[in-house]
């Protein structure tokens, strides 16, 4: 049973080289939001996630002021093509991720909760 448990988790574990791609994604994503985006909004890229075969790629990000979330999103999903473009031009990637913006959720919710803890 155990060993069964310990195969489940390897496989939801991210590989050294996994790792090291997505940082260097998540890099590259906040060079190019810094390049790219309006000075209304502060982007900051928070994570990747690569696929274990590296055919997708999902950059997770926060925005400031957070009334600007949606069309920071926006903004991110209409240049997907040319971000993949930028990691075409900056990396030696062999083959290029499917790449995805989404929202960090998990970072907003994580500094309510600071919010909260410190009342």
């Amino acid at each position: 049973m155990l060993e069964h448990l310990e195969l489940e988790c390897r496989d939801f574990a991210m590989s050294r080289r996994q790792i090291k791609v997505a940082e260097s994604l998540a890099h590259m994503a906040a060079d190019f939001f810094a390049r790219e985006s309006n000075a209304q909004s502060l982007i900051t890229v928070t994570r990747a996630e690569v696929s274990p075969d590296f055919k997708n790629m999902k950059v997770y990000f926060s925005v400031l002021p957070e009334n600007l979330e949606e069309s920071a999103l926006a903004f991110a999903k209409r240049n997907r093509t040319e971000f993949r473009e930028y990691v075409k031009n900056h990396s030696v990637l062999r083959y290029l991720p499917t790449i995805d913006f989404e929202l960090d959720r998990g970072e907003k919710n994580r500094q309510r909760i600071d919010d909260l803890t410190r009342r």
